[in-house]
């Protein structure tokens, strides 16, 4: 059952550790298939140099197994919120990077301070409200999606322009068109984490990125006019 996407999903749980944003077993990847509505995920506890294809466990939207003989991550029903209130994302990434877990630990949205940034998130990354005690003690991972879909709703960000959150006191979550392009942008997320901080070191007084160069590094890359890359061709 959906064994496309299992090598997917594989591939890209295997690049957390490739790129150095897991350790031990502190991560998890998904995938989505919106026809069959149906998500492969990695199993919980599960070591990376242990992982494969076969091993990755097949849910249903309600978090129900369809196929699999490990339980799923423990994150299972954090993804399930953002598939759902997210419809146009394909993949989801989870992990404890160091940089991104320091600024979700110090509580603080990521600022857009350089094209870096602007290249693949359209402002800031946000970092969550802290978790309430009935939150927390209820169905807390359940409750970890559904903060992280207030935060983009309360500030009106658009989350497949920003496909980045910092769960506050936890990690962070990125999501994207599929299992390798979330992974691509946490890959990311943790670099502009990392910049971000020595750039408030040497001067706490950076400014935000100036609008005008926001917008022409985003949109170069990003929607109808993006102009970034190669198109494909057709060989003849």
């Amino acid at each position: 059952m959906l064994e496309q996407l299992k090598e997917q999903v594989l591939k890209a749980n295997l690049g957390l550790p490739k790129h150095r944003l897991v350790t031990f077993t502190w991560g998890n990847v998904s995938a989505i298939d919106r026809e069959a509505g149906l998500i492969v995920i990695k199993p919980s506890g599960v070591a990376y140099e242990d992982l494969k294809a076969e091993d990755l466990v097949v849910v249903d939207l309600d978090g129900n197994v369809v196929e699999g003989s490990y339980k799923p991550s423990s994150d299972t029903s954090t993804h399930l919120v953002l598939y759902k209130k997210f419809p146009d994302i394909g993949g989801v990434v989870h992990t404890h990077s160091t940089w991104a877990t320091i600024w979700s630990q110090a509580g603080l949205d990521v600022p857009s301070l350089g094209t870096t940034q602007a290249d693949t998130f359209y402002g800031t990354v946000p970092c969550t409200r802290n978790m309430t005690r009935k939150e927390i003690r209820g169905d807390y991972e359940l409750e970890t999606g559904n903060v992280i879909v207030e935060t983009f709703d309360k500030r009106d960000i658009d989350p497949n322009q920003v496909p980045a959150v910092l769960v506050n006191s936890h990690g962070p979550f990125t999501w994207g068109k599929s299992a390798d392009d979330a992974l691509h942008n946490a890959v990311i997320l943790e670099e502009v984490c990392k910049m971000t901080y020595y750039t408030l070191k040497l001067n706490q007084d950076t400014p935000y990125i100036d609008q005008n160069l926001l917008d022409k590094h985003y949109f170069r890359k990003h929607g109808k006019n993006a102009y970034y890359g190669q198109d494909r061709m057709v060989l003849k």
